[in-house]
Formats: C-alpha cells, structure tokens, sequence
C-alpha cells in the first residue's frame, strides 16, 4: 500500500486511502479499473506483489482452513447423526505416538470388513507434528477424528459418542517412567467407560499383572508382562516362540490366494537380487510365505475342510485335511462351552456344532477350495478306501498290505518327545519304510492310560546319590503361593519343602551350603539366566512355564535370575517352592557379575528391557544401553545364544551390528523396501527377529486390535504360552530332527508318524542354515595362498594350528600370535595386486575377518584373566565358537512335501498328559502342595 502510494507521487499522487482501495480491489481479482498506476515502477511492483500473492496466499488459506478444522475436532464432537448410520471405535489414550497410531490402524484396517468403520481418539493432550502429518494424508483424514478431551469426563465422553460406539480400546503408556501410575490411570478410565457406556465392549492394555483383577470387567484384557516373561520363558526351550507369535497374531497384508502373497512378499527381494546380479535366496521365499499363515475358525458343518470328519478322531481330522487342503487344525471349542481346547487328542470324537480353530494362508471363505467342492467330492469318492475303516487295528494292517510301524504306542510315552526310530524292516529290498495309519477313532486297547503324573524316566524313579544328600525330592502340585492376585494355576514341578531364602541367593554362602558361584553347583544341564532391573511379579510368568509338569525334571534347566535391585519377601515366598531357582544382585554391566552368575555355562540369556531407560529425551534411544551391553556380551561370549527385549521394534536392526557385513546391509535395503510397500512388519527378514533374538512387547498390541475381529485370538495365545491352563487342552513344544530321524523325508510323513503314535500336531519347523554370503575361514587362506610363497604359506597353516589350539596354550603364546596375524594382514594390503570390484570385495571381507579373529583373541583373554582373578576355572569358556556365519528362521505350516534337514526343530502341540490319567482319588504328591497352600498361606501383595 506504501509503495503504490509512494511510487505514483510521480504519477497520479494518490492518497494513502486510495492505494489501499486499489490494493484491495487488485488482489480480490475484481479489478474496476477506476484506479491505475501510470508509471512503470509502480507498474513493476503491482506485478511482483500479484506473482508472490499467487504462491503465498493459497498456502496461508488452506493452513488456515486446517487449523479451523483441526480446533474444530478438538473442541468439537462426533455427531449423533454419524454415530447412528455409521460404525466407530473410540481410542483412548494418555499420549499418542505415531507408532502407536500406525500399528493401530495398519491392522485395525487390514480386515477387509472394518474398512467402512471410523476410528475416534480420545486423547488428553494436543497432537504432536509427526501425528498431524499423518492424518493429513486423504486415506487417514477421511476416518480418524483426533478429539482433544479425558476419558474421564462424560462430557468428552459424549462428544465421541461412546455409548454408540462399537467397541473403545484403552491402552496403556508404556514409555512412562512410573509404570504403575500409567495402570493406575488406564484402570480409571476402563472404570469411567463402564460406568458412561455399559454396553460398550472394552479391550483393556495393562502394564503389571497385579493390577489386572482391577479390570477384570473388560471383554478383552491383555497384560503386557505376562505375556512378555512367558514369551521369553518359551524361546529358552523351544527357540523363537515370540516370532512365531508375533506372526501368527499379525494380520497379512491383503487377503489374495497363497501364491500371489508369496509373490508379493518375494517381489521385493527379486528386485533387490536384480539390482545385486544374483538370484532370490531361498530361505526369504519359504520364510515370507510361510509368515502370511494365520489363525482362523470355522463352524465344523459349514466347512469344506472339516465337514467330512464329524464322528472322527480330532487328530484323524487334523492330519487328513492338511494332507488334503493343506490347513492345520490345531484346536476345537465346543457349542456350549466357552474353553478352547488345543489338540485334545485321538480321544476327541468331531462333532457338527464344534468350532474349529485352524492355521492356514488364508481363511476358507476366500480360498479357492468353495469353488472346486463339489468337483472334489467327486473325485475323492472314486478314490478313496472305505473298507476296512471300521474294522480292528490288525484287519486295518492285513488289508493294507503294508509294513505298518508303531501304529500306536502301547507304553507311556516320555515327555522329552515321540520316538521316530526307523523301523527294523524298513529298508528291505529298498522300500522306502512305511507309516502307520492314522485312526479314524482311537482304539480303546492302545490308548496310553498310564500314569504321567510321575515321570518314567530313569533319573526320577531312582534319585542321585547328590539328590539324596541334599534331601531334594520333588513333586508336582499347584504352587502354594501366588505374588498376585489373577495368576492362573499351573501344574508345576515343586519341592517338598520350601527353600530358605539365604539359600536362594546364588553368590554367597550360608550355614546351608558354601556355594559362591554358579559353577560350584555341579549342575547338570546348562543354565537358563534372566538380566533384570527389578524382581517384578511378571517375573513369576517367566519361570511358572519352565517348571510344568509335563516337563520332564531330567531337562529342567537352572534358572538364574540376575537382579539390579534385590528382591522383595513377597517375591521370594513365590519362587522359594521351584527348584533350581536362584538369584543374584548384579548387573550385565559388570563382567564379574556375569561370571559369577555362570553365563560360561548358561544356554540362554535373557535381557529384559528396563523401566528407568524406557523414557528418553529422543524418541528410540531408550534401547541404547540395552544394545550396547548385548553387544558385549555378543563379542565376549560370541557362543551364547542372547535373548532381548526391546522398547522399539525399530531397534532391532542394531542387534548383531556388524557395519561391513554384506549380507546385513542387503537386508537393510530389503527392510526399506518393505517399509515403502507399507507392511506391517518391515522388520521381519532381519536375521535377529527371524531367529528369535529380539522382541519388542508392542510387537503384541496387534494382539489386542486383532481380537476385535478374531475374539478368540488372546485365549489361544495364552493357551500357547502356558499363562492358562484348560483341563484337556495341550501345550506347545518342541522336538529336534537327528540323523536317525530323517528317515521321515517329508513334513507330511512326520505329521502322519507324530498323529498316528503319539497325537501331536506339528504347526512349524525352525531351521538353521549356514550363511553362504559370508566368507568363511577357509575361504581365507586358500586366497592368501594365491599371494603368498612356500615360507609364508607355512607360518599361516602355523598361525593357524595354534589358533585353534589357543584355548589350551600358555597365556605367553597370544602375543606372538597376534604379532603373527597383524604381520598377515599387512602383507595382504601391500600385495594386493589390481582386481575386479568383486575380488577387492572379497579382500576387503577377509581383511574384516583377520581383524575378527585377532580381537576375538584379546577379548578372550580378558574374560580369561578376569575369571583367574575371582578363582574361577576358565576351562568351561569356550571364545572361538563363532555362531556368526549362521542363519536362522521359522516355517509356520510349511506345505506337506517340504522335507526335512538335520537339526531342524519342529514345533508340537502336544495333547494334555492328565487327559489319558483315569480319575482317581488325588495321590499324596499332587495333594500335598494344595494343603500346604490351604494352611499356610500368606497375604498376597495387592
């Protein structure tokens, strides 16, 4: 306005009044015309103003119109009219992060019926920026509506119309500091929905079990630490249980037939491998196909799968239709009774009103199988053999003509696994051995009717001469004790009398025994540690399944439980009846504490997240200290296998980090493209999660988000990992492939061998491969030998011989050795003549591996020199066994002809031991625990 006025005082000396009219008039595109500049300055700057008017005015006008719209949903409401012609579910939370809201709404939306409902969070503060820019994108602006309000208020409760809503998810604050306030509030708010809307559905997220009886209310509750400790608990036995639940409970994306999931979840790879000039790697093709398994059900006459199997055996039912269809039946729910029972056994009869519960690809209404039903019937009824289905076992084996083997095991079969021997005759005149049939109703003669309340193993009927003298006897009963009030009851291996509390603590000696450290304890079978800030009652979850009673006590491993803080009396009066558990005040900082707690002879460290670093000033960095003390342990203790919790499943790329390893970084760049495709779980081809030696507790929030659609989703999920026990319902397990065992050949002869003798049911296979990308040792020297002359040669295979020795050779000895190798590694860089961009990528690997192995040997010998300091026997510490250049990964209902390689783990549930037990008067061993409980029996921390 001052510069028109100004430059036409040359012009037509307009008034200040004037250019503002003129101003006015220009930019509101009317134009009149009865006031012009004449001269050309004034000329110019109209037309500059008008061009920056066009880019900034626009701008300032839709931020303007957002920031109206966004008040207007923070101090507005859902309207009445909305909530009746339209569906919504209403979120509350404290505080909302973006990864929170994403997985929220990736898996709230990945159910093709939910696509018309409308998302209302109800949150006390203002959105943050990440937030807002995500609910600027058109697909989540259209059906998330951010209202600023308190879950405790009905006035706010009103504005999102909480009464017509079709369900509110209440979920906690895990990032808070003070985790049992972030519950207390969670219970208020469950409370203040209750009361304000009766009939709304509540799913419930609870921090720390002892406040779950508060909420018991809720439709659906799932308490973070339980499910944390017994997820861990599990991996220790039957390795990567939490990527097998994480997978099973994640929602794939899109519901499309089998091989077009499979091609989308290779795609990425394929291009990754176009750009890398090499091939798809198989392990990824199995591993993401295999992951798009989930869990579904089905009314039994309703269905293609199961319908023919009424009156038959369940585990008939279960091996039939994954020969057939390919689905695995793992558990069924009768009509008028709410228990899901996981593999019943060969004793369940399928009747027409059971609910099945089934793992496949797909659900049956979308797959292929409706549409061929008639087609199929038709075909299997001219194939199929009737005749001898109702005739006894031994007509059966006549009329086959076939050597059937183990067709039911008559004697008691042990918990440690079903027997696959190969049979005797098997490989005469080189036929291949053949299987047993699977029953279509279990013969009442060769049921196992024995008593597996006490083990038949050797070990438990004759105790040691140790057991003896050390007066421990153990029995089996419910747990005297709980630390909180909701815990299920469990079944568990218990002692006759409780533990004195001096004795339970692992370092230091008292008048009962002299033991100071782990090693002094002579255990048999390898230890089981956890590392822990605090001794919680989540922490009971965690060794309640590793002592059930359908473990056998020769494989109960030592459990130690290495705290920052000491345990309470409450907590102690709870583990004081388990044997072999054990605790000690240390932190994973210190090495000493490590090698007094026996991590020289544990199998399994767990390294539980801590509460006082899950809030950080940034966003993720509350894993820092955890990641950097697992990467100690990782290259001090390279053949420990490692177990960590995370707070940010993000993190999880930093677990192993080696920053020069090929194969990693392909798999960052896959993790990328995954993460642009918008899956759910971009993560999931890291190496870490795919072995199962990392989880992150948000992995489960999908738990809860799922079972709006799926109900029973969070009682399987319980039933899986032992937090709940139902009266004829199985367990999961596992068992290990040996050389005698491949005689199988085929995951559908191992389910048709397990079913007919024992009546578990497979639902997965754990595989370890060897990393090809990796260059391994003897790659090494075979290139330096293209370089070096005779003398040289020699001082390598020198070098070498005594490597592998070093264990055992004097302390004197390393510093030549490393002498030796650094001179190695010299005389690589200087004789290295010009190569391909591949070769001097294979130099530059062994090169990282000489420098690998030379530090191996100096962290070595610190671990070494530190347990000679404390008086500990190095000779249990084993630093060159190197479990780096190995991968591995999990098959969720691998198709029937996948076969079988050594060393695979296949995961069983297992039928329930007590349902073969006749009924009978209680015996003095599972009664004794129960009367103990009912006299002496303390306060229970609320």
């Amino acid at each position: 306005i001052c510069g028109i006025q100004h430059l036409e005082r040359a012009g037509n000396r307009l008034t200040l009044f004037d250019s503002l009219y003129f101003c006015i008039v220009t930019f509101s595109t009317v134009g009149f015309g009865d006031v012009t500049p004449k001269i050309w300055p004034s000329k110019l700057l109209v037309v500059i103003m008008i061009c920056v008017a066009l880019v900034v005015l626009p701008i300032q006008f839709e931020q303007l119109a957002y920031l109206w719209m966004e008040r207007q949903k923070s101090g507005g409401n859902y309207s009445r009219h909305r909530a009746q012609t339209e569906k919504h579910v209403v979120l509350c939370v404290s505080s909302l992060k973006i990864d929170l809201l994403m997985d929220f709404l990736n898996e709230f939306y990945a159910h093709p019926r939910l696509q018309d409902y409308y998302v209302v969070i109800l949150c006390p503060t203002e959105m943050d920026a990440q937030v807002r820019r995500v609910l600027q994108i058109p697909m989540w602006s259209q059906r998330v509506i951010y209202l600023q309000g308190s879950a405790l208020k009905d006035q706010d409760l009103l504005r999102a119309k909480m009464d017509d809503a079709e369900a509110c998810f209440i979920l906690s604050s895990r990032c808070e500091v003070d985790r049992t306030a972030a519950d207390h509030q969670t219970i208020l708010r469950a409370w203040a929905v209750k009361d304000f809307a009766p009939n709304c559905p509540l799913y419930v997220q609870i921090l720390k079990p002892e406040n779950k009886f508060h909420i018991k209310f809720a439709d659906h509750v799932v308490c973070e630490e339980e499910f944390k400790y017994a997820m861990l608990a599990l991996n220790c036995i039957c390795p990567a249980t939490s990527t097998l639940i994480t997978l099973l409970v994640h929602t794939s994306r899109g519901q499309t037939a089998p091989w077009e999931a499979f091609r989308q979840l290779t795609g990425t790879k394929q291009t990754l491998n176009r750009e890398s000039q090499q091939s798809p790697e198989q392990w990824q093709k199995m591993y993401g196909r295999c992951s798009g398994n989930e869990v579904y059900h089905i009314n039994l006459e309703e269905s293609t799968f199961f319908a023919e199997y009424e009156g038959k055996s369940f585990t008939y039912a279960s091996f039939h239709a994954h020969k057939k269809f390919g689905v695995c039946l793992i558990g069924v729910r009768k009509e008028d009774n709410k228990n899901i029972l996981l593999n019943p056994g060969p004793r369940y009869i399928m009747s027409s009103t059971d609910i099945c519960f089934y793992i496949n690809i797909t659900k049956e209404e979308n797959s292929a199988f409706k549409k061929q039903e008639k087609h199929r019937k038709n075909h299997e009824s001219k194939l199929s053999y009737h005749g001898a289905s109702r005739l006894p076992v031994h007509s059966i084996i006549a009329s086959m003509g076939t050597v059937a083997i183990d067709l039911q095991d008559t004697g008691c079969r042990t918990s440690s696994g079903p027997t696959l021997a190969l049979p005797s005759d098997g490989g005469k005149e080189g036929r291949r051995p053949s299987i047993a049939p699977v029953l279509e109703v279990a013969d009442s003669s060769s049921l196992q009717t024995c008593d597996l309340l006490s083990d038949q193993s050797e070990d438990e009927t004759t105790p040691s001469d140790d057991e003896v003298s050390a007066g421990l006897e153990y029995a089996k009963g419910y747990p005297p004790y709980s630390p909180y009030i909701g815990s299920s009851p469990t079944f568990c291996h218990l002692l006759q009398e409780k533990v004195p509390f001096c004795c339970l603590r692992l370092d230091k000696g008292c008048q009962h025994n002299y033991y100071e450290d782990a090693k002094a304890y002579g255990f048999k079978n390898k230890l089981i540690i956890v590392a822990a800030e605090t001794a919680g009652n989540g922490l009971y979850n965690f060794i309640v399944p590793l002592r059930a009673y359908y473990r056998p006590k020769k494989e109960l491993n030592p459990i130690v439980l290495l705290l920052d803080n000491p345990p309470d009396m409450h907590f102690l009066d709870a583990i004081c009846w388990f044997p072999m558990v054990y605790y000690m005040v240390g932190s994973i900082d210190n090495l000493d504490d490590l090698l007094r707690c026996g991590v020289t002879f544990a199998a399994n460290m767990v390294v539980v997240d801590k509460e006082s670093t899950m809030s950080a000033e940034e966003d993720y960095m509350a894993d820092a200290k955890t990641i950097v003390n697992v990467q100690t342990l990782f290259r001090l203790f390279s053949s420990l296998s490692i177990i960590t919790e995370l707070t940010h499943p993000a993190n999880m790329r930093f677990m192993q980090f080696r920053a020069k390893d090929c194969y990693s970084l392909a798999l960052s760049k896959l993790e990328k493209k995954e993460r642009e495709k918008g899956s759910n779980l971009a993560f999931m081809f890291r190496l870490p999660f795919a072995a199962g030696r990392v989880f992150s507790i948000s992995m489960l929030d999908t738990l809860l988000y799922q079972s709006f659609v799926k109900d029973y989703m969070i009682s399987i999920t319980r039933l899986l990992l032992g937090l709940d026990t139902t009266p004829g319902s199985g367990f999961l397990c596992s068992m290990k492939i040996t050389e005698e065992d491949l005689w199988i050949r085929t995951y559908a002869r191992l389910y048709q061998k397990l079913c007919s003798s024992t009546g578990d049911i497979p639902i997965g296979v754990y595989r370890t491969e060897s990393q090809k990308l990796t260059t391994s040792e003897s790659q090494i020297s075979i290139s330096v030998e293209e370089w070096e002359d005779t003398k040289d040669i020699k001082e390598q295979i020198s070098y070498r011989s005594n490597h592998r020795n070093s264990t055992s050779s004097d302390q004197s000895d390393h510093p030549l050795l490393r002498r030796k190798s650094m001179q190695w590694a010299r005389r690589l860089s200087r004789r290295v003549p010009r190569h391909s961009g591949k070769t001097a990528e294979k130099i530059n690997q062994q090169r990282m591996n000489l420098y690998r192995r030379s530090e191996r040997q100096e962290l070595a010998e610190l671990v070494k020199n530190r347990m000679k300091h404390l008086g500990l026997s190095p000779a249990g510490y084993d630093a060159m066994n190197d479990h780096q250049n190995t991968l591995s990964y999990i098959l969720i209902n691998p198709s029937p002809d996948t076969r079988l390689e050594l060393n695979d783990i296949v995961y069983l549930i297992r039928p329930d031991p007590l349902a073969y037990v006749p009924n009978t008067a209680p015996s003095r061993k599972d009664s004794f625990c129960n009367t103990v409980g009912q006299d002496t029996r303390e306060e229970t921390q609320l």
